[in-house]
């Protein structure tokens, strides 16, 4: 895997900041708010300074019951391409539920939720990886979530599910050590056990981000300094491997840039600690992967299977193939991975029966699906619907300016008798249109800006501004009051 180095991720309104930053060797973008052929002058600039770009995916959803989309592949792809990168992120979750597969409106979560650590989940998660893998033109990683919540009957745990993953598909791994802090608060998991389950050979990066606790649940803001604990798990983690790349993620509330480097210095002295802990093991009985073997010896899967090596992709290799390399069978092994490719539909549509469950329960108010923690739906439900207004806040800025106080406690409303069912920028389009509809907001001027800005968007094209338009606009109203 190649060495990226210590990384932060890139977003626009610290793009000036992060381009003064003498010790960033690489960034992340979200790979859904860039567009492959005019990227940012910052990351035209950076790229040229030979900055590394890796665009990471939010909205494939390789964890659903359905295959992966193969536009938002091509997408992913033409970024890949666009931006010279040498591997694509995405997540292990599920992100949409409904359609044509369990008969049933489609919903769209806004939010990355959890798959359910189950042999059906695991199945399907490794045929759409598959099928991601030969769509692209380098290598994926994949990178485990925060969850608030936990599904019922769960077979393995989150060691063992990225394990025997990794195994099947020979994917990379992104870690992300602040999500492994955040189950270890809100789902009891042990982050130490987790690092010890760990396929670690398959490691791609790091990622390390800050959150809060409010309430006994720690939520994963991406808008806080990062913890002390999410530092410790790190040193751990590169007490066990030396990550190839570690980086900061940060979305909201950005401080100044003096900060953002100082947390990137904390980062550092991280790995270090660690570094120095494993060479302190080494020198007295020998490097382990923390359960007691020498690295990489001795190590199974959930089933009892050792690790198959991951060998480094060759340099005239095509990349879909040099990404499966991983998973395909040695010479007299048994031929498993057809059998394995073909997941039966009944296996996805159960999947997807419970995915669409869980989901219609957290943004449409439909009972709790059995076994699940009611007090921990409600605070994700509440997540959700929260974060839903702050992203369409930050996509329709002006809407929050027109209402003023009354956006949020507006939206939410909306919210709760609207589930999502397409992007954000149809769900801030609609958000008016029933405002309006309703004969809202009560102050006749906020209304006519509501309105104003809803015609300008609702059509094929923007509406004209040449003077004579406009007069033909307003005559047009005034014989219609008439």
């Amino acid at each position: 895997m190649q060495r990226l180095g210590t990384g932060i991720g890139w977003r626009p309104e610290i793009a000036d900041a992060v381009e003064r930053m003498p010790d960033v060797d690489w960034v992340e973008v979200v790979s859904e708010n860039l567009c492959p052929d005019h990227p940012p002058e910052s990351l035209k600039r950076l790229r040229a300074r030979g900055v590394t770009v890796v665009p990471h995916g939010v909205s494939l959803g390789l964890g659903g019951a359905e295959r992966p989309d193969e536009g938002r592949l091509t997408a992913l792809a033409e970024r890949a391409l666009a931006l010279g990168s040498p591997l694509v992120t995405e997540h292990i979750a599920f992100v949409r539920a409904g359609g044509a597969l369990t008969a049933s409106p489609r919903l769209e979560a806004g939010h990355l939720l959890p798959v359910p650590r189950t042999r059906d989940a695991l199945d399907v998660l490794c045929e759409n990886i598959r099928v991601a893998q030969d769509a692209l033109p380098v290598p994926l990683a994949v990178e485990n979530i925060a969850a608030l919540l936990s599904w019922p009957g769960e077979e393995l745990t989150e060691g063992q599910f990225l394990y025997e993953l990794a195994d099947r598909t020979g994917v990379r791994l992104l870690i992300d050590v602040a999500n492994l802090h955040t189950n270890h608060v809100n789902q009891g998991e042990d982050p130490a056990r987790a690092l010890a389950e760990l396929p670690l050979e398959a490691l791609a990066y790091v990622h390390v981000a800050g959150g809060f606790e409010r309430d006994g649940v720690w939520h994963d803001s991406h808008a806080h300094p990062v913890p002390e604990p999410v530092l410790g798990i790190l040193s751990d983690l590169a007490s066990r491997v030396t990550p190839p790349g570690v980086l900061l993620e940060r979305d909201e509330n950005f401080p100044e840039p003096g900060e953002l480097e100082r947390e990137l210095a904390a980062i550092g002295k991280a790995v270090e600690l660690g570094r120095t802990a494993a060479v302190g093991r080494t020198a007295t009985v020998g490097r382990t992967d923390g359960v007691g073997h020498p690295a990489g010896i001795g190590r199974t899967t959930a089933g009892g299977r050792p690790p198959r090596a991951t060998a480094a992709p060759e340099a005239d290799e095509p990349e879909s193939a040099a990404a499966r390399k991983a998973g395909e069978p040695a010479a007299g092994e048994p031929e498993v991975i057809a059998a394995e490719s073909a997941v039966a539909e009944a296996t996805r549509q159960r999947l997807g029966l419970a995915q669409t469950a869980l989901l219609s329960a957290l943004v449409a108010g439909t009972p709790a699906p059995e076994g699940f923690d009611r007090v921990r739906l409600a605070v994700q439900a509440r997540a959700l619907a929260s974060k839903r207004a702050d992203v369409v806040a930050k996509i329709a800025p002006e809407l929050p300016v027109i209402l003023g106080a009354g956006y949020r406690p507006a939206f939410l409303a909306y919210a709760q008798a609207h589930p999502m069912s397409g992007g954000y920028r149809l769900d801030a389009m609609e958000f008016a249109a029933s405002l309006l509809s309703a004969g809202e907001p009560d102050d006749r001027e906020a209304r006519r800006a509501l309105r104003a800005w809803w015609l300008e968007r609702s059509g094929p094209a923007p509406r004209s501004h040449r003077p004579a338009v406009r007069a033909a606009r307003a005559a047009r109203r005034v014989l219609l009051r008439r």
